[in-house]
């Protein structure tokens, strides 16, 4: 990469480059193994740019998984928007997520073994991914408490299924209508 870094004024670009480099080290190496200094080397700029950016490992991490779950979030509510019944939406939108990481190389390395661990409390701890999963439910009567635990808990069976996989989609699909189906139909009821 060149030395242009600090010509841009541009930080939102700045910060896609470096992430970028960061999801393809996590990707090849594991997310666990790769440091700041892997992350500078691989964005072409300098460990004191990246740290203009990012004050550590974690809040790269933390941004790489806000931005990608943005992405998913966005498209999974162009998929599931026209899906009348709570259940059948919710099933659609959580199996539709389990799909885009496991198709995305950058995505799944998150789900490894040793990995998974840090995908597992970046989303059980941010506010970014609970308020996105919290918006599936604002035509409901759920207080905000109730709604963000509702999201906080459909996002660690996500998560259970991406660090362990069912038998196959249909047994995927099958527990989510077994299990949550009937709890996101009595919770809009």
């Amino acid at each position: 990469m060149s030395g242009d870094w600090l010509a841009t004024d541009r930080a939102d670009l700045a910060a896609e480059r470096i992430l970028d480099a960061a999801a393809e080290l996590f990707a090849e190496h594991g997310v666990a193994a790769v440091g700041m200094g892997d992350i500078a080397k691989a964005a072409g700029c300098s460990r004191a740019t990246l740290y203009r950016y990012f004050d550590n490992r974690q809040s790269v991490r933390i941004a790489f998984v806000h931005r990608e779950t943005r992405r998913i979030v966005a498209n999974l509510d162009e998929q599931v928007r026209h899906l009348a019944d709570p259940g059948e939406r919710v099933i659609a939108a959580m199996l539709g997520a389990v799909e885009a990481v496991r198709a995305d190389p950058l995505l799944i390395a998150w789900f490894r073994p040793g990995d998974s661990g840090a995908a597992g409390r970046i989303s059980q701890d941010s506010d970014v991914i609970e308020s996105l999963a919290a918006a599936m439910f604002t035509d409901t009567d759920l207080s905000e408490p109730e709604r963000s635990r509702l999201a906080r808990w459909l996002t660690r069976v996500i998560v259970s299924f991406l660090a362990t996989p069912g038998r196959d989609e249909a047994d995927e699909r099958a527990m989510l209508q077994d299990f949550v189906a009937p709890i996101i139909t009595r919770t809009f009821a």
